[in-house]
């Protein structure tokens, strides 16, 4: 079984919520890094584990990070990381699969699951073998307890609570 790293130059995990009903903010996170425990080509009876640093969030305002980076939200003081580690993968087509697994925010782990695509594979300019996906999922920010939100005067909230996720990563052998 190989071992592959995320390249977090060449990775990306990016999210966005609902904004007072009828905008969407878009943010991510700069601060991540995982593995992939067998034939990234074939992610059946593969094993993913991914960690991203909560501090790292960035949706182009500082002021709205920190408050994302306070016990309202994030709490990244307390829980400095996000997790996921996969429990089952499932080919449900050719290369695109259903990715299921422990994802962690705070104090609270439950069990997501996330379609992705394998995008292909190649060598970099360096010869060093790479493989890539994208992964897409939605999450209710609530179940995670990120309950955080301000009632509107003309009626709704402010901030939505299904938070969609959209992964590009690209993973390269474990040195």
């Amino acid at each position: 079984m190989s071992k592959w790293v995320v390249d977090a130059s060449h990775s990306n995990v990016g999210f966005s919520v609902r904004h007072m009903m009828v905008s969407k903010v878009r943010g991510r996170f700069t601060g991540i890094e995982g593995t992939v425990e067998g034939n990234p080509e074939d992610l059946a009876g593969a094993s993913i584990n991914f960690k991203i640093d909560a501090a790292t969030i960035h949706t182009n305002s500082d002021d709205r990070d920190n408050h994302l980076r306070s016990a309202d939200f994030f709490d990244v003081e307390t829980y400095p990381n996000l997790s996921f580690v996969s429990t089952n993968i499932v080919k449900t087509g050719e290369n695109e699969y259903e990715i299921t697994g422990d994802m962690t925010v705070k104090d609270v782990t439950k069990q997501e699951t996330f379609k992705a695509v394998y995008e292909g594979s190649g060598k970099n300019p360096w010869g060093v073998d790479v493989v890539a996906f994208e992964v897409e999922g939605k999450i209710s920010r609530k179940e995670f307890g990120l309950t955080w939100n301000q009632t509107l005067e003309a009626g709704g909230v402010l901030v939505g609570d299904d938070i969609t996720i959209t992964i590009e990563v690209q993973v390269n052998p474990a040195q």
